[in-house]
């Protein structure tokens, strides 16, 4: 649901506060103004209408968090919450329709990510039983699998578990220790845990709910390991007793999200038939015989796992909107709440109106709208990849790339921007009410999920490598050194997001003249693309040599620079959010909504310039002239946002059941209300005592 009430004129610009409420201050009319519905609903994006419905189920009281649980008390309200949701048919969207769903992958992402706003803990349980479990067997399984399996587990008579992850390797899937042994006599595979490490482990549904798992296991038949493949495997009885060789244990109290049943599984000669092998991408005969459609085990592999990269675009959704979430209600209370009496004898001033206070707030409210622009962009092209309008191997890979640059990105923020925001809110955010602290216990582990974030930017860094050395393959270091990637375009983000930098930005020392340049677009993404081309021309230029060394030299001479490769994926995906966001800029009408958003996106692109004002210097791409100009700008740019901060949460769309934050309901307002009417009394009234040392005369 999204609060289309009237609103009163406090967000408007030029606005100040009085007991009755606020007035318009006169003498600017040609200040801009934010149509609040049309930026709400290009903030919904492409699938508006799936995410303000998703809004009215996750504004029903019975699907919202109740603070205080117990651990077992909260598993089992997010389990029948879950029930609501299969009833209702939320989370069915990308399942076939043939089997009742709607064959609308984007859609399902979309209307998903928003339960965050409910509970964590069920977009996240519901995410294992649909978004992996479910999604498993849609994707890796055939006709038959869906036809046998997928109706139990949409209804939720099947509840399931996504048994990858291991005690010992995480984001290297590839290592897993947990073997299929296919047995040609009997006909079956035998599922083996083979050393402790090798313990399905952190497994959503494991520790109580899950009656079967698609489990990850090495592949082994006539004495050939085929590489990692997934089963689906029956865990408990009807009694909810584990079934033979299975075992199992709670893993307990968690850091947040507890209201999942995460748990551990091992198996000691499980047999597994055939049948059960999802076999997709890699099938095994009667005889033995392994067959498969992509001859590459690498490329099989990926292709595999590429299948299950939604699990990284709802985190990156998800996570954008919990820092949007964050963002209303500190700000509408920074807009309330007064402190010191800065300006006057007697009138405290709004917290929101100090300098330092917009500096917290403002620049990870712009970073807030970079990324939800990013993400739709993103969604869509998810949806392309999944409905087959745009399925070549070119674009899953540019989807992954995508998914691995964007993920860490809104993950790593929404931690920030949580914390930033309760402390922002003093003691008031950190009441469990007021939502700061669960949000951010629960979104902790947000940064691991899918994938650990160091691991992902190393990823895309390494795609970046890749387009960069097709591109000059044979090429000399002068032509390497005069020369940048150039992509395609219309591909999604231009491919992986490099570009061609036409010539160097020009620093004219002029301060007023390097302002005026700042506020360009292409002055903007000169900046930020030189610096991503020029960190992966370098690292390429450093690595070479690497494949004429011997393995370990070469492993060691790549590991030497992997805080680079890093740092490069990340200035990559920052580039993308800010390409986005000028995008977004570029389609707005309406012209005040047109200017507010060019100041945020330019308060997006200028905060990153800032951040690593120390690259630009040292490359020599900013004097220290220009560098001073690029903060003052922002001083400037967030002043002049400070008189729409109120609109620009507003348009994210929440109804005061989403936020469900009393400092963000109005009753600062009226506290503070009183407390200045109560001076004003006793001032009237001459009952005011007297300050034992006056303050000084202005």
């Amino acid at each position: 649901m999204v609060d289309t009430a009237q609103r009163s004129s406090d967000s408007r610009p030029n606005a100040v506060e009085t007991d009755t409420g606020p007035v318009r201050v006169a003498g600017d009319p040609d200040a801009p103004r934010i149509d609040l519905p049309l930026l709400t609903h290009k903030l919904l994006g492409t699938w508006a209408q799936v995410r303000l419905n998703a809004r009215e189920l996750t504004a029903r009281p019975e699907l919202q968090r109740v603070e205080g649980l117990s651990m077992a008390a909260h598993r089992e309200r997010v389990l029948g919450q879950l029930k609501v949701l299969a009833d209702n048919g939320h989370v069915h969207r990308a399942f076939p329709a043939a089997l009742g769903g709607f064959d609308d992958h984007g859609g399902n992402i979309a209307g998903f990510e928003e339960l965050v706003t409910a509970d964590p803990s069920l977009q996240i349980k519901a995410g294992v039983q649909w978004g992996l479990f479910g999604a498993a067997v849609l994707h890796l399984g055939t006709r038959e699998h869906h036809e046998k399996w997928l109706p139990g587990i949409m209804s939720l008579d099947v509840p399931g578990a996504f048994a990858m992850t291991e005690t010992g390797h995480g984001s290297d899937v590839s290592a897993i220790g947990t073997t299929a042994t296919y047995d040609v006599e009997a006909g079956d595979f035998v599922l083996q845990t083979p050393f402790r490490a090798a313990w399905k482990d952190y497994l959503g549904n494991a520790a109580n709910d899950g009656i079967a798992a698609v489990v990850f296991a090495q592949l082994v038949s006539l004495g050939v390991n085929h590489g990692v493949h997934a089963f689906y495997v029956p865990l408990r009885d009807e009694s909810g007793a584990f079934l033979p060789g299975i075992g199992g244990e709670d893993d307990g109290l968690k850091g947040g999200l507890n209201g999942i049943d995460n748990g551990r599984l091992h198996f000691d000669q499980v047999r597994v038939p055939r049948e059960n092998l999802l076999n997709r991408y890699g099938d095994v005969a009667e005889d033995g015989s392994y067959t498969s459609p992509i001859g590459s085990p690498g490329r099989r592999f990926f292709t595999m796992l590429g299948t299950l990269v939604q699990g990284r675009v709802s985190l990156d959704g998800a996570a954008t909107q919990a820092s949007a979430l964050a963002l209303t209600i500190a700000i509408r209370y920074g807009s309330e709440r007064r402190q010191f009496t800065a300006g006057s004898d007697t009138d405290e001033e709004v917290i929101l109106d100090y300098q330092r206070h917009q500096r917290r707030l403002i620049p990870r409210l712009a970073t807030a709208y970079a990324q939800t622009f990013a993400h739709d962009e993103f969604l869509v092209k998810f949806d392309q990849v999944f409905s087959g309008t745009a399925d070549t191997d070119v674009d899953r890979q540019d989807l992954e790339t995508l998914a691995a640059a964007l993920k860490p990105l809104s993950t790593w923020n929404a931690l920030d921007t949580l914390q930033e925001a309760r402390e922002a809110c003093g003691g008031a955010g950190f009441l469990a009410e007021n939502r700061f602290v669960g949000l951010r216990a629960d979104l902790d582990v947000y940064a691991t999920f899918e994938g650990d974030n160091n691991v992902l930017l190393q990823l895309v860094a390494k795609r970046l490598l890749t387009d960069y050395n097709r591109k000059f393959a044979g090429a000399d270091a002068g032509a390497l050194a005069r020369y940048v990637v150039q992509q395609t375009a219309g591909r999604a983000y231009h491919g992986t997001g490099l570009r061609r930098l036409g010539q160097s930005v020009a620093d004219f020392g002029s301060t007023a003249r390097s302002v005026g340049q700042l506020r360009e677009t292409a002055t903007q993404r000169a900046l930020l693309t030189d610096r991503v081309e020029s960190m992966i021309a370098g690292i390429a230029q450093a690595l070479r040599n690497t494949t004429k060394l011997p393995k370990k030299e070469a492993a060691a001479l790549f590991n030497s620079h992997q805080n680079e490769l890093i740092e490069a994926a990340r200035a990559h995906a920052e580039l993308l959010q800010w390409e986005a966001f000028t995008r977004a800029v570029e389609t707005t009408e309406d012209a005040g909504t047109r200017q507010v958003l060019t100041w945020l996106r330019d308060l997006f692109g200028l905060r990153l310039i800032e951040e690593h004002a120390a690259w630009y210097l040292i490359n020599g791409r900013l004097s220290g002239k220009r560098a001073l100009a690029v903060t003052a700008y922002i001083d400037r740019i967030i002043a002049r946002l400070r008189p729409h901060a109120l609109d620009l949460v507003d348009a994210f769309g929440y109804a005061p059941e989403h936020l469900r934050a009393p400092i963000a309901s109005g009753a600062e307002r009226v506290r503070q209300v009183e407390a200045r009417q109560y001076y004003r009394d006793q001032r009237a009234a001459g009952t005011a005592p007297v300050l034992e040392k006056p303050a000084p005369r202005r």
